[in-house]
Protein backbone atom coordinates (compact mmCIF):
# COMPACT_ATOMS: atom_id res chain seq x y z
CA UNK A 1 0.00 0.00 0.00
CA UNK A 2 0.91 3.52 -0.71
CA UNK A 3 -0.34 6.80 0.84
CA UNK A 4 -0.44 9.34 -1.57
CA UNK A 5 -1.35 12.84 0.12
CA UNK A 6 -2.02 15.45 -2.76
CA UNK A 7 -2.01 19.26 -1.72
CA UNK A 8 -3.48 21.28 -4.71
CA UNK A 9 -4.93 24.93 -5.40
CA UNK A 10 -8.90 24.28 -4.68
CA UNK A 11 -9.68 25.28 -8.49
CA UNK A 12 -7.57 22.67 -9.29
CA UNK A 13 -9.44 20.22 -6.91
CA UNK A 14 -12.25 18.82 -8.71
CA UNK A 15 -10.20 17.71 -11.73
CA UNK A 16 -7.79 15.62 -9.13
CA UNK A 17 -10.86 14.27 -7.59
CA UNK A 18 -12.05 13.01 -10.94
CA UNK A 19 -8.72 11.44 -11.61
CA UNK A 20 -9.07 9.41 -8.46
CA UNK A 21 -12.26 8.46 -9.17
CA UNK A 22 -11.72 7.28 -13.04
CA UNK A 23 -8.70 5.51 -11.39
CA UNK A 24 -10.98 3.27 -9.28
CA UNK A 25 -9.85 4.66 -5.81
CA UNK A 26 -13.19 4.28 -3.88
CA UNK A 27 -12.38 6.23 -0.79
CA UNK A 28 -10.18 9.20 -0.02
CA UNK A 29 -10.47 12.06 2.83
CA UNK A 30 -10.41 15.98 1.76
CA UNK A 31 -9.59 18.69 3.73
CA UNK A 32 -8.96 22.36 3.14
CA UNK A 33 -5.68 23.34 4.35
CA UNK A 34 -3.19 26.47 4.05
CA UNK A 35 0.25 26.78 3.34
CA UNK A 36 2.73 28.46 1.26
CA UNK A 37 5.71 27.49 -0.40
CA UNK A 38 8.36 29.92 -2.80
CA UNK A 39 4.96 32.69 -3.36
CA UNK A 40 5.58 33.57 0.45
CA UNK A 41 1.86 34.14 0.17
CA UNK A 42 0.95 37.76 -1.11
CA UNK A 43 -0.23 41.24 -0.67
CA UNK A 44 -4.15 41.93 -1.10
CA UNK A 45 -6.34 44.94 -0.49
CA UNK A 46 -9.04 45.55 1.47
CA UNK A 47 -11.10 48.80 2.03
CA UNK A 48 -8.18 50.58 0.37
CA UNK A 49 -6.05 49.35 3.03
CA UNK A 50 -2.99 46.53 1.96
CA UNK A 51 -2.10 43.74 3.69
CA UNK A 52 -0.08 40.63 3.45
CA UNK A 53 -1.90 37.26 3.29
CA UNK A 54 1.03 34.81 5.02
CA UNK A 55 -0.82 31.63 3.76
CA UNK A 56 -3.04 30.68 0.66
CA UNK A 57 -5.82 28.55 0.53
CA UNK A 58 -4.91 24.79 -0.48
CA UNK A 59 -6.64 22.05 -0.83
CA UNK A 60 -5.30 18.58 0.67
CA UNK A 61 -6.36 15.23 -0.67
CA UNK A 62 -5.18 11.85 0.76
CA UNK A 63 -5.52 8.73 -0.83
CA UNK A 64 -4.65 5.11 -0.37
CA UNK A 65 -3.78 2.81 -3.01
CA UNK A 66 -1.72 -0.35 -3.84
CA UNK A 67 1.54 -0.06 -4.84
CA UNK A 68 1.13 -0.87 -8.58
CA UNK A 69 -1.31 1.85 -8.95
CA UNK A 70 0.89 4.60 -6.56
CA UNK A 71 3.03 5.88 -9.48
CA UNK A 72 0.75 5.49 -12.32
CA UNK A 73 -1.91 7.99 -10.46
CA UNK A 74 0.50 10.37 -9.13
CA UNK A 75 1.87 10.75 -12.81
CA UNK A 76 -1.83 11.64 -13.85
CA UNK A 77 -2.41 13.97 -10.83
CA UNK A 78 0.32 16.01 -11.99
CA UNK A 79 -0.47 16.52 -15.50
CA UNK A 80 -4.14 17.58 -14.41
CA UNK A 81 -3.02 19.91 -11.17
CA UNK A 82 0.04 21.62 -13.12
CA UNK A 83 -0.95 24.66 -14.17
CA UNK A 84 3.00 26.05 -14.88
CA UNK A 85 2.85 28.96 -12.27
CA UNK A 86 4.58 28.83 -8.79
CA UNK A 87 2.46 26.98 -6.07
CA UNK A 88 0.85 24.47 -7.79
CA UNK A 89 0.97 22.08 -5.52
CA UNK A 90 3.11 19.08 -4.04
CA UNK A 91 2.42 15.04 -4.36
CA UNK A 92 3.78 13.07 -1.01
CA UNK A 93 3.76 8.84 -2.00
CA UNK A 94 4.77 7.34 1.24
CA UNK A 95 4.87 3.57 2.03
CA UNK A 96 2.40 2.43 4.41
CA UNK A 97 3.01 -0.93 6.71
CA UNK A 98 -0.31 -1.03 7.23
CA UNK A 99 -2.26 -3.96 4.66
CA UNK A 100 -5.56 -2.67 3.89
CA UNK A 101 -8.57 -0.90 5.71
CA UNK A 102 -9.85 -2.61 8.42
CA UNK A 103 -13.82 -3.22 8.30
CA UNK A 104 -16.22 -2.30 11.01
Amino acid sequence: MRQLTIVVKPFRAEAVLRVIAEMGVTACAVREAKGYGRQKGYLDRYRGSEYGAAYLPKVEITVWVSIDQANDLADRIARVARTGRIGDGKIFVVPTAWPGPLEF
